[in-house]
């Protein structure tokens, strides 16, 4: 089969990475924020680059994205 998808492969940068992960763990924007000490503007910032760097129109198809592709 195909290697497993990187963040590499689409372009997340190691910032959006870790708010990839906390977007699969179920966080919202405001956890995000939390967590990793940004605003919540800043966070859905970074949610809004990965959705369209990941080509997906949602929170819950960017985790599936990120499952399938074994990002997260």
């Amino acid at each position: 089969g195909e290697a497993p998808a990187t963040t590499a492969d689409y372009g997340l940068s190691r910032r959006e990475f870790e708010v990839l992960a906390l977007l699969v763990a179920g966080h919202s924007n405001g956890g995000i924020a939390d967590a990793l000490f940004i605003s919540p503007r800043t966070a859905a910032s970074h949610v809004g680059h990965i959705l369209a760097k990941l080509g997906v129109e949602s929170r819950a198809a960017a985790v599936a994205r990120a499952i399938r592709d074994g990002l997260a």
